[in-house]
């Protein structure tokens, strides 16, 4: 059950997050500041994505959900969207065995019609071999949009209403958050976002209602496992109330 839930039903909600967000932002500004092209900030982005799961290990966040390619990135150059491709591509081939021995669980969310066979390819070995694992699950939005995300989710109810299958009243909070590409996941209590940019770029839009938003002044190949902690232990002081208010105020 999720944190809003909880506390919604009246129960105390756990002081630290269970499934934590993060738009890894400032790759390319990373780079451009050394002088370097886009990819290399890329390249090094990778060893801040360890450094997060490692982190979120660390803490025992259940769920740990990073934004690696959104629906509008196919806008980029070309030979930018190829070094992408080429990093997610060998981060599976690499990462696989590691995770798994780890007893992380793997799972990506996003269209992946756009993605290169061999990747799906990739992602689905990742999802079979590791879908029994407990210890944390790594979810990768490849290709993910939340707009996307919740018109896909809106047409398959409308579908499944038109064809008898379930009615409108049926339709409800739980119901279409069992539609969406997180079905299963609780929703996020912690959004982290590299870079000192103030936005969710169309990331998991439904599924934030409640978050807590924390912004880091730093591009993401600077990330470190003490920034997620320091994430972390500024959540735990955070006053959630879903709306309501607390007794005495």
């Amino acid at each position: 059950m999720s944190d809003s839930a909880s506390a919604e039903g009246g129960r105390t909600a756990p002081s630290g997050p269970r499934h934590v967000a993060i738009i890894m932002d400032g790759n390319g500004r990373w780079a451009r500041r050394r002088g370097l092209p886009r990819a290399a900030g890329h390249r090094k982005g990778v060893e801040a994505v360890r450094a997060a799961i490692e982190g979120a290990a660390d803490a025992g966040i259940e769920v740990l959900t990073l934004y690696s390619f959104s629906a509008e990135n196919w806008r980029r150059p070309a030979d930018e969207i190829e070094t992408l491709m080429g990093l997610l591509r060998r981060y599976l081939q690499a990462e696989l065995a590691d995770m798994h021995a780890r007893g992380i669980r793997f799972r990506a969310i996003g269209e992946r019609d756009r993605l290169p066979a061999d990747i799906v390819k990739l992602i689905d070995e990742a999802e079979q071999t590791t879908e029994e694992n407990d210890k944390l699950t790594l979810v990768l939005a490849l290709n993910y949009g939340g707009r996307q995300d919740i018109a896909r989710a809106a047409r398959n109810i409308a579908e499944s209403v038109a064809r008898g299958l379930l009615s409108p009243e049926a339709v409800d909070d739980d119901l279409f958050s069992s539609y969406l590409l997180t079905a299963g996941l609780p929703d996020p209590d912690l959004l982290i976002r590299t870079s000192g940019e103030q936005r969710i770029s169309n990331f998991l839009l439904w599924q934030m209602a409640y978050t807590e938003f924390i912004f880091i002044d730093k591009y993401w190949p600077d990330f470190t496992k003490e920034d997620f902690a320091e994430a972390v232990d500024a959540f735990t002081v955070r006053d959630r109330r879903y709306g309501s208010i607390k007794s005495g105020r």
